[in-house]
Order: structure tokens, then sequence, then C-alpha cells
């Protein structure tokens, strides 16, 4: 019997419509904000400060560390494709639940503080989603990939999770149409909207049908990865060996699926070992990866792209935004077709190198009178440095860097790590990019973007030192070489 590369990609682009949903769930919120925050205004039990607006923005990341805290349980006890499966659900629900908080309990269109609490359930509902989602899928991909391609299809995922952030960007742009977003600024000592009657629709649906049409990809995954297979590497450790070599052959044939199976079974002799069984150091770096994919500041400016564009004087910024996310998606794919020729330490390398150029530029920027061009081409640059290395490739590192058994386990503390920091840098961004100082206005922008660029150069040394490469190795290999590192 030969192995199927149709079948193995099948599987593998079923999967990825998980980072697909991550993508789109996050950042969905960059076109909905300022409908969500008007609409929320007109409260009259309550008032809808700018502390609770960021709250809101980024409850979903607080479901995000729940869900991605949870991983590595649900991994071990449900499995890798039943937990996918929980996550489609859960994006199912907080899609519609984010259109309609309203359900059963209140009354349409009336903005109350309990009506605010509803909404940020169904965000922090998909927001476990996310987590569980962030952390398995390339989990899930790594398990079922042969090692030589292992790179490109674990960077599949983020080209997927950068899609969905394109696909949602083109989803906003269309619903808003030719409509108005609120424009909300500060009247004294209180927050207007200066558009009212130019902002109604967004402000009363417009927002509902971007949180909501997030259900029909949600849906989809969830029927489509009920179709898929359980991971050879999690069928052996439950001592199901046939099921196991059935799924290898078909993926690689049989003569080489009996040779990986002989490689899982060896390093597999316990269900779980104890997460510091093969020393503190592989956690440790699987922890300062996903610190650093996020204290870099990307996702502030993902999150926050239309605000930020505003901010540097274009006319158009959702169609700024649009345009980011073709470059993310070129850019993506410059690290799939790379990563397993350069391999993933350079590119890590290379990349923090670009996004400190980036944020330099930004810098200038806001210190020197300089076109606004040179501030967009900067930011455009800062992102598409990261999404050719750190995006994709802190993923791929993170699937396969952990030995066999304590992976579930250590990838869920790598992630929650993340979505920690993404929480961080995302609720930090507006205030310390509203400070001013003295004579400098922008002093905020300056201080975000130098210290972004900081953290990237720390970045590149931490991979430079500590970082193994692991381009060519199986997970088996990767196993064996923490064994002798801690002995």
């Amino acid at each position: 019997m030969n192995g199927s590369k149709f079948y193995l990609f099948s599987i593998v682009l079923v999967a990825v419509i998980g980072g697909l949903l991550f993508g789109y769930d996050t950042a969905v919120i960059s076109g909905a904000e300022k409908g969500l925050q008007a609409f929320f205004m007109g409260a009259t039990d309550f008032e809808y400060t700018n502390g609770l607006h960021g709250f809101t923005s980024s409850s979903a990341l607080i479901g995000c560390i729940i869900g991605s805290a949870l991983s590595g349980l649900f991994a071990s006890r449900l499995g890798r494709r039943k937990s996918l499966m929980l996550a489609g659900v859960l994006f199912f629900l907080s899609a519609l639940g984010s259109y309609y908080p309203e359900f059963l309990l209140f009354e349409k269109g009336v903005p109350t503080f309990n009506l605010l609490i509803a909404f940020n359930f169904y965000r922090i509902l998909g927001g476990i989603g996310v987590g569980l989602a962030s952390a398995i899928c390339p989990m899930y991909i790594a398990e079922v990939a042969p090692a030589n391609i292992r790179g490109t299809l674990v960077s599949w995922n983020q080209f997927a999770i950068i899609f969905g952030q394109l696909l949602v960007y083109f989803v906003n742009f269309i619903i808003l149409g030719d409509n108005k977003n609120p424009i909300i600024d500060m009247v004294d000592g209180i927050n207007q909207i200066v558009n009212p009657n130019e902002s109604l629709w967004v402000t009363a649906s417009g927002w509902r049908y971007m949180f909501g049409s997030e259900a029909i990809p949600a849906g989809l995954f969830a029927i489509l990865i009920s179709f898929v297979p359980e991971t050879p590497r999690y069928l052996v450790m439950t001592g199901n060996d046939e099921k196991a070599f059935h799924v290898l052959s078909k993926i690689n044939g049989s003569e080489k699926a009996q040779e990986i199976l002989s490689e899982i079974k060896s390093t597999v002799q316990e269900k779980t070992e104890k997460v510091f069984t093969y020393g503190f150091l592989v956690i440790f770096i699987g922890i300062m990866l996903s610190v650093f994919q996020q204290a870099v500041g990307i996702n502030a400016l993902l999150y926050f792209a239309p605000r930020i564009f505003e901010s540097v004087g274009m006319q158009s910024p959702m169609v700024q935004t649009v345009i980011m996310g073709f470059v993310n998606i070129l850019f993506t794919l410059v690290a799939i077709f790379t990563v397993e020729k350069w391999g993933r330490k350079p590119l890590l390398i290379v990349g923090s190198l670009g996004m400190a150029i980036g944020a330099a530029g930004m810098v200038i920027s806001n210190i020197f009178a300089v076109p606004s061009l040179f501030a967009v081409v900067s930011i455009m640059f800062y992102s598409a440095a990261f999404m050719m290395s750190w995006g994709p490739i802190c993923w791929v590192l993170i699937a396969e860097i952990f030995p066999n058994t304590i992976r579930g386990t250590a990838i869920a503390i790598a992630v929650a790590f993340q979505w920690i920091f993404n929480f961080i840098v995302s609720s930090t961004f507006i205030p310390m990019y509203s400070i001013s100082f003295g004579s400098m206005p922008n002093f905020g922008h300056v201080f975000a973007y130098g210290l972004y660029g900081i953290i990237c150069l720390v970045a590149a040394w931490f991979v430079w030192k500590l970082v193994p490469e692991t381009k060519g190795k199986t997970l088996e290999e990767m196993t064996n070489l923490w064994k002798k590192r801690n002995q």
C-alpha cells in the first residue's frame, strides 16, 4: 500500500480551517469595535467608559487564555480530533450569541449593563474555542505530517490564520459598504458620537452582522472535522496501535508506516509524563517563543489597524487594513516556501531584525515631519517581517519542539502564555499609544513602537543563543535530543 499525499493534504486542509477561525474571530473586532462602542454608549443604567470598551474589545482573549490552558487536558482526554470538534461548536455558538446577545433574556436593541455581560460571555466562549484551536491545530498537523514536510504543513495553519484575518477584514469592509463608522471624540470630558445620524445603521446593526458572519465557516469546520482521523501518535498513546498503523499507511505507505509506528512506540512508554521530565530548558524555550511572538506588538497592529492608519493621516483606513491583509498573506507564503530550505532559526532572526527596522520607521515618522506614506510603508514592512517569521515559525516550533509524552501539556502551557501576553499587549496599547509628554503629543506612539522594536532585537538574540534547529528532524528525534540534554 502506497501513501497518499491527497489524503494527507485533505485532512490537513480541514484542520487548518481551525486556524482560519482563529484569525477570523480575533480580528473581527477591528471592524466592529466602533459600532459596538457607539451602541453601548447609549446605555442609561451605566457609563460605557474607554476602560470598559478596552475590556470588551479584548474579552475574547480571556477565553483564549482559558481554552489554551485547558487544551492539554482536552487533547489528552478527548483526543486531538474531538477537541477540535468542540472548538468548532464554541466558534458557532459565539458567533450567533455575539450577533444576538439579547437572545431570550433581553429586549433587542436596548443596551444595558447586563446585556454587556451577556455579550462578553459569548465573546469569551468564542475565545475558548480560539484557545483550543490555537494549541491543537498545529499539534494535530505536526502529529500526522511526515518529518520532511512537517514545517511546511504546520505553516499552512499560520497561512489560514492570516487568511482568516484578511477574510474578516474584507467581510467587514463589504458589510460596512457605504455606511459610516461612528466617529467618537471627547467633548467636555465625555465621549460623544460626532456623526450619530450618518452612523446609525452601524451602531444599531452593522457590528452584529460582522460578528454573526463567523457562523458560516464555524459551522462548516464543526461538520468537516468529524470526518478526519485521530492522529497516529495519540492513537498509540491510548493503545490503538492497529488504528494508528492504518492512518500511517494511508499517509506514508505500509513499509514506512511500520517504521514510524516502531519509532512512536519507542518514545511513548506512558500516556503522559511530568512536564519537567526532560528538564526546565525545553519548557522555558517554548514559553519564551510564545511570549516573544506577542511581546513584539503585532496584535496591537492587527486589532487596531484602522485606528492606526487613521492616526497617520490615511483617509480610508479600512482600505489600508485590507491591503495590509494581502501583504500579510504574501509574506506568510514566503515562510511556507522557505521554512524547509532555510530552517526555523534563520527565518526567526531575519524576521526579528526586519520588525525592528519597521518599528524604527514608525518612531521616525512620529518624531520628524515625513510623508504619511513613509509611516504606512513602515507599518507594512513590520507586519510583513512578522508574517514571514514569527507568525508561522513560532507555531511550527511549538508543535514540534516538545517530546511526545509531554507535548499536550507543554503546548498548553506555552500557548497559554501566548494568550496572556496577547491580552497584555492588546489591552495596554491604546492607553500607551495615547500618552502625551510636554510638547510631544505623539510621545505614546514613539514609546510604543520603540518598546516593540527593542523587544524584537532581544527576540533575535534569544533565538540565536537558545533555540535548537528542528528542520528535518522527526518528533521522536526531538524527544531523544532533550533526553540527552537532560542527562
